[in-house]
């Protein structure tokens, strides 16, 4: 078999793909009714919604549009959310179940409606989703799944069966699912916004948020932003407002390799029912079909060495099917809250003006409409029909959940203890392309050496809540173990919830540089 080559920096697909945006910087002060802070999918499809509506609408975004998670997701438009529904039934009942699945079908066909109404070419195309299985393990909960799913109204057979060329043990179907390509789609919304008077601010860090009487949002480069409503659309959200967030989730990260193959794809997506899990679907391009093998994951920071998911997601690939080429590959991380469930609403009972949307667990291109859909009934109309289920201070959180949420805090403390007391090597020599943290004279030091051997030092303590970073050698980065923010080997912010960056190592530069550069 031969040995395909990970190269290069990580590129997604849907970014390389699609002409980068230019919006401008804020540079001034400025009134709207909706100020919306992030430009991912729920941030841009709030947008259009609210825009569509009638109201004046600002986004402001810290980098460029959709080059967050949104640039980085396997873009299936499905409800079909893992073995969900059979847990949602048993843990929170019938019709809290069927709100989150009305709610995620809906967004399916709401992402239809605006493709066809707006005439979008953005590679829409309905197909089935399915979870399999190779397993005697997960059969009945594929079976029972099916069941559960078509009692709240969703098109779902349970099959012995799929179009992939290896066997499985079962087999749940879901029919009028779909994929896209999700940056052509979000990008022809972000222009219509913008057409029809919607500020978009690109490059426009938000700092923070003045609750007293309506909100206003102060920015880095000192303007300010006045608004009647302010939606968090930041992934993990960078103002917490006493909504403790930040103990309520943690960052999974999961990869993706996107490759051509020799033979024609099956029609669908599909993703395995167990663990590591596996993700398949395929992409039209200009030349030809690109399949996306996606699926590793752990928590973000807590990877070893992190470019062994991709050599795991090759191996699978190349044992399935014959592959003829590796074009790109690219990492991604999501939140995940305690039940599953994503948080969108307002963003505490005391934040009537404020709302937030996150905690997707990797579906975000339905949960993410929905969330827009939601968002922009409480604002427009004061009630949305999914809100109970999605809101972010429910109260049906159940024994499950209330493990996961000890779990990850005691998980948490323990990275914080355990880093800021382990024992740390002193500065050794480095290779060209590899990091190092080291103690040195009681500091620790963050230390990279680039491929033309220049080295980049940071102090590794995480400036969100003061956890130490762990070094990302897939995507040359530090990441947090605690909340998942991430940083630059120069320590420029990659992924919040961090608002600040790292700190420099300048004091020791000189004296560990000597000791790396040997």
């Amino acid at each position: 078999m031969m040995k395909l080559e990970i190269t290069g920096e990580p590129n997604p697909y849907w970014i390389a793909s699609t002409d980068s945006t230019d919006y401008p910087q804020l540079n001034e002060d400025t009134t709207v009714d909706v100020a919306i802070i992030g430009g991912g999918i729920v941030g841009i499809s709030s947008a259009y919604m609210l825009n569509q509506a009638g109201l004046q609408v600002a986004v402001i975004e810290a980098d460029r549009i959709l080059n967050g998670t949104t640039g980085h997701t396997t873009a299936k438009i499905t409800s079909q959310h893992g073995i969900i529904y059979s847990t949602l039934k048993k843990q929170i009942g019938r019709e809290l179940a069927m709100q989150y699945a009305e709610a995620n079908q809906n967004a399916i066909r709401q992402i239809a409606k605006t493709v066809g109404e707006k005439q979008i070419p953005c590679d829409f195309k309905w197909c089935p989703a399915y979870i399999y299985t190779q397993s005697d393990k997960y059969v009945q909960d594929l079976a029972d799944e099916s069941e559960d799913a078509k009692d709240l109204g969703i098109k779902a057979s349970f099959l012995d069966t799929v179009p992939l060329p290896f066997e499985v043990k079962a087999a749940l179907r879901f029919d009028e699912q779909a994929q896209f390509h999700p940056l052509k789609y979000l990008k022809a919304l972000a222009r219509e916004c913008s057409d029809k008077g919607a500020l978009i601010f690109e490059n426009t860090e938000a700092l923070d948020i003045d609750q007293a009487g309506k909100p206003v949002i102060a920015s880095r480069n000192g303007h300010k932003v006045y608004a009647s409503k302010v939606i968090i659309a930041t992934h993990f959200p960078f103002f917490d407002g006493g909504g403790l967030y930040f103990s309520k989730m943690y960052q999974d990260k999961s990869y993706v390799v996107a490759a051509q193959i020799e033979e024609k794809f099956p029609d669908g997506m599909f993703i395995s029912a167990e663990d590591p899990t596996r993700s398949l679907r395929s992409q039209p391009m200009e030349d030809g079909e690109l399949v996306l093998f996606g699926g590793e994951h752990h928590k973000t920071g807590h990877g070893e060495d992190t470019n062994l998911h991709y050599e795991q997601l090759i191996k699978f690939a190349q044992e399935n099917f014959s592959l003829r080429e590796i074009l790109y590959r690219w990492s991604t991380q999501d939140c995940m809250t305690i039940d599953q469930l994503p948080y969108v609403g307002h963003l505490t009972p005391r934040s009537p003006h404020i709302y937030v949307a996150t905690g997707f667990g990797k579906w975000g291109m339905t949960n993410g409409t929905a969330a827009a859909m939601i968002l922009s009934d409480l604002i427009l109309k004061g009630d949305n029909p999914w809100a109970t289920v999605y809101s972010p201070s429910r109260l049906f959180s159940t024994g499950s959940s209330l493990k996961t949420f000890i779990i990850q805090n005691a998980n948490v403390a323990k990275d914080l203890l355990s880093r800021k007391l382990g024992q740390l090597s002193p500065p050794r020599e480095l290779k060209n392309g590899e990091a190092q943290v080291v103690n040195y004279e009681g500091n620790r030091i963050g230390v990279y050496k680039d491929e033309d051997g220049q080295v980049h030092m940071v102090d590794t303590t995480c400036t969100h809540l003061g956890c130490e970073l762990a070094w990302n050698s897939a995507e040359k980065t530090w990441d947090c173990p605690c909340h998942g923010s991430r940083f630059s080997y120069e320590g420029d912010i990659v992924e919040g919830p961090a608002i600040n960056r790292l700190h420099h190592a300048n004091d020791e530069a000189n004296k560990v540089e000597a000791k790396v550069l040997k």
